[in-house]
């Protein structure tokens, strides 16, 4: 219709007016109709939109999703400006996806029945069990978190200081009585099961030091969630050679898990406005959050487990409030 209205002398005013009166008030605005007069005036008469330049929105999405699986705390606006994309369009994306925060973590807006079921069996079982066989000061937990730090980047042309973001990643275990190992990785350095193996024999001679109960009571009950650098095969086979028993952990649970739900929260506060330029400023930052946290500040993280688990149990497998 456009098209002939343009043939037939029209302007695009009233050729937008005219496509309204037949398809409806909002089915053209005037700059619509202007654009394509102009196309036609130079000969294309394809109202179609071109296509598109970039990447298929499919790849981005794919790219997003990936983003999430390497790190599920990672924030809309560091996925947007690693893919040079708007946060608000990775926000958009992950809606789409069925993701949503919780606990400062990416997952699945609706548990499917499987997850809802898997949340009640584990929780049934690690409830009756521990009161049966109290286990929690015999637990080992362990997660990762990234650390934003803002680097100083000066030069002689430039009058104002413009810092770029990077991120170091804290890998801590801990448990009812306080912190057992903790490290920082190289800015950007990434876990994979190769290193996590590393970290575990570490972990182990911090047990043997800081813990030796542990090591000859009735042994280690080590609790980490699902990531894939814990679920491989390698990994496997080293809890095994340590002899630790794996607590079981149902899948997109991270109100289950002690670092998700009580240490990372007081610990991302203690960063908030604080400016961290290097490696070293982040290490010193947390030496004084930990060294600030009483004991009874771990087992409060701890104990509370089976409260937790029975709510799950209560409210039919839902997350927790």
């Amino acid at each position: 219709m456009a098209l002939v209205s343009h043939n037939s002398g029209k302007n695009a005013t009233q050729a937008a007016k005219r496509i309204c009166d037949v398809y409806g008030h909002d089915a053209v605005s005037v700059r619509v109709a202007q654009s394509w007069f102009k196309r036609f005036q130079s000969g294309n008469v394809d109202v179609k939109d071109a296509p598109r330049s970039g990447r298929p929105i499919t790849e981005k999405v794919d790219e997003i999703l990936e983003k999430v699986e390497q790190d599920r705390h990672i924030s809309s606006h560091d996925i947007g400006k690693e893919l040079n994309i708007d946060h608000k369009t990775v926000l958009n994306h992950l809606e789409k996806a069925g993701y949503k925060k919780k606990l400062d973590v990416w997952v699945p807006y609706n548990l499917t029945v499987k997850n809802l079921m898997d949340r009640i069996f584990i929780c049934e079982s690690l409830l009756k069990r521990n009161e049966i066989e109290p286990f929690l000061k015999r637990l080992i937990t362990g997660d990762e978190k990234w650390i934003t730090l803002q680097q100083s980047e000066s030069s002689k042309t430039v009058i104002k200081s413009e810092f770029a973001s990077s991120k170091v990643m804290l890998c801590v275990w801990w448990d009812w009585k306080g912190i057992v190992y903790y490290e920082l990785l190289s800015p950007g350095q990434m876990i994979d099961s190769n290193l996590y193996c590393q970290q575990l024999d570490k972990v182990h001679q911090a047990i043997e030091i800081k813990r030796p109960e542990l090591i000859n009571s009735e042994g280690i009950v080590f609790h980490h969630d699902n990531a894939r650098s814990y679920t491989s095969l390698e990994t496997h086979q080293k809890l095994r050679g340590l002899g630790w028993e794996v607590l079981m952990h149902p899948p997109y649970s991270p109100d289950l898990a002690p670092s998700d739900y009580h240490l990372f929260r007081p610990l991302q506060s203690s960063l908030n406005g604080v400016k961290l330029t290097s490696k070293e400023a982040c290490e010193n930052q947390l030496l004084q959050f930990f060294a600030q946290k009483s004991q009874q500040f771990y087992t409060d993280g701890i104990m509370i487990l089976p409260q937790k688990w029975q709510k799950v149990i209560d409210q039919n497998g839902i997350y927790l409030v």
